[in-house]
């Protein structure tokens, strides 16, 4: 078993390395050379507080987090640590969704990472009560990071960061929808569509349609996406499609007329031209260099 010393030492060169996955591997008692500089997170992360407090400043603004509280750090954000009280308790997890982002459910995709809307709360810090069952998860990704090599382990990692990423989600959408005000109903009209483009993106791709479905104009439907998750309507299901052809091109042997059909396009011209304005490049190429 690694020394806390020895543990701090591995997460700051995960850190440096821009790692796939930079874990605390357990409690630490102070933070990561890393970490006390301006870093610039390449994914998510999270800090979870179990003693004493620290200050940080996360893009620009200076916050505080205490005992019970968790620090939710959204994707690729500028953050530094300015002070650790003498008691401090920390467990901290920083990882990248691009390696499952063609797993994760199109909820997931356009809810996390943890929003973008600035009329949300100008911090992510709270007291979740679930930081025991997400350290839970902690620790079994630290049991793959630190197990045997080799493709079952690999594969163990990314379900067991795909079951993170759902919970996390999970717990800042149960946020969201806490508050009755104009921004939790606000909210609460956008997991509606997101639900709906989950169940239709493969027939359905006009704003009209979702916008029809839940009683709203398309503008407003559209600015409504946007100021909650960065995206408007239309590019929320673009990215549904994109996310299932990534899937088909990586997980299956179907030729690219299968895909295309599948996935209710004219012709496979069509999904060829769609796949390489979205991605930067043509479908067969994204096969052959990511499969």
């Amino acid at each position: 078993m690694l020394t806390q010393e020895e543990r701090l030492l591995q997460l700051d060169k995960a850190l440096s390395g821009k790692a796939y996955v930079c874990s605390s591997g357990g409690i630490l008692t102070t933070f990561p050379p890393s970490l006390k500089l301006p870093y610039h997170v390449n994914g998510i992360g999270l800090v979870v507080c179990r003693s004493g407090s620290f200050r940080f400043e996360m893009n620009g603004r200076k916050y505080t987090a205490n005992a019970g509280e968790t620090l939710f750090i959204p994707e690729y954000s500028f953050l530094q640590i300015s002070y650790e009280s003498p008691d401090l308790e920390i467990a901290v997890l920083i990882y990248q969704i691009e390696p499952i982002r063609d797993i994760i459910g199109n909820l997931v995709l356009s809810m996390f990472p943890y929003s973008k809307s600035a009329e949300l709360e100008p911090c992510n810090v709270w007291n979740t009560g679930e930081e025991e069952e997400v350290m839970r998860y902690m620790q079994l990704l630290d049991d793959t990071v630190t197990g045997a090599d080799g493709m079952f382990s690999e594969q163990e990692q990314k379900l067991l960061l795909l079951a993170l990423t759902h919970r996390l989600c999970s717990i800042y959408s149960r946020r969201l929808l806490a508050g009755k005000d104009a921004i939790g109903r606000k909210h609460e009209v956008f997991m509606r569509l997101v639900q709906l483009v989950e169940s239709n993106y493969m027939r359905e791709r006009s704003v009209d349609f979702y916008a029809d479905k839940l009683c709203l104009s398309p503008k407003y439907l559209s600015a409504l996406a946007k100021s909650v998750c960065g995206y408007t309507v239309q590019e929320i299901v673009f990215k549904a499609i994109v996310r299932k052809s990534i899937s088909l091109l990586c997980n299956t042997q179907k030729s690219i007329q299968e895909i295309s059909d599948e996935l209710n396009f004219p012709n496979a011209s069509y999904f060829g031209t769609f796949f390489r304005k979205q991605v930067g490049m043509a479908p067969l190429q994204y096969r052959k260099r990511f499969v």
